[in-house]
């Protein structure tokens, strides 16, 4: 999902610092083609920047080695895309949807993936972000995440991590509102990834691309009101009804409305 932002805010002209662990000679845990170089190169090719940087983010100083090296050469930040995520590490799925009870677990497992690779690596990295923004006192920090309007999400590690991720967009925007930096939440839903490629065709037709994601980026990137948006989470297809952008495809996309219905969804809380 980070690849298709990465391009879609290449089109845009933009600089892209591309961070990830896989980089040229060193294969993806997921083992799927593609390395942050290969991302770089075709954020090049489409009109904007591509730079490659080899980064853990589960490293704070691998993180803040990466600020520090956008504030020598580019000097600014203008947007902030949080994408990490800790669910599938080539060996199994830690996501099964599978009501598999939060005690039956593997603790440290789970609390690694979900709440160090994923929560934490987003908050560090914006903390090491943000006074490159608050310098120049304008922003965009944008956190993606899984949410289904409040309903619970299956598994408990799951279901608070994502919480917390959407939660940080709100009390960010509390403490930064003097700064005029927006941040937001962003629900993509069901996407054609490279590790969704086992899945059949039928299936895999009814996905959005990740540059559907990079779309809605890039036009709240543009929206010179976007900060009456700051604090929110929105699901990609409320903001292409909105913006009037489409899936690469030409489709519509709300992916709440081909979500089946799970047991353990129930409705969302009043």
């Amino acid at each position: 999902m980070g690849r298709g932002i990465a391009l879609v805010l290449g089109e845009a002209g933009a600089t892209v610092y591309i961070s990830g662990r896989t980089v040229r000679g060193h294969t993806s845990r997921q083992g799927v083609a593609g390395t942050v170089d290969d991302t770089a190169r075709e954020v090049s090719a489409r009109g904007g920047v591509g730079i490659p940087v080899r980064c853990d983010h589960t490293k704070d100083r691998e993180t803040r080695q990466l600020m520090d090296r956008i504030r020598s050469e580019s000097g600014r930040l203008d947007i902030l895309v949080n994408n990490a995520f800790g669910g599938e590490d080539g060996r199994r799925p830690i996501l099964t949807y599978d009501e598999v009870p939060f005690w039956k677990h593997d603790f440290d497992e789970w609390w690694y993936r979900m709440f160090t690779a994923y929560l934490r690596s987003t908050l560090v990295t914006t903390y090491y972000a943000l006074p490159l923004m608050r310098r120049r006192r304008t922003g965009l920090i944008v956190n993606t995440l899984w949410w289904n309007r409040g309903r619970y999400l299956y598994d408990l590690f799951f279901d608070l991590a994502s919480g917390a991720v959407g939660r940080m967009a709100y009390g960010l925007d509390l403490e930064l509102r003097s700064d005029r930096i927006t941040v937001v939440g962003l629900s993509p839903g069901w996407t054609l990834t490279e590790a969704m490629t086992r899945l059949s065709d039928k299936v895999k037709a009814t996905l959005a691309s990740p540059e559907y994601v990079g779309r809605a980026v890039v036009h709240l990137a543009l929206d010179r009101n976007r900060h009456q948006r700051s604090g929110r989470v929105f699901e990609i297809g409320e903001l292409a009804r909105e913006y009037g952008f489409r899936n690469v495809d030409g489709r519509l996309i709300d992916y709440h409305a081909q979500i089946a219905k799970h047991p353990l969804a129930g409705a969302p809380p009043d």
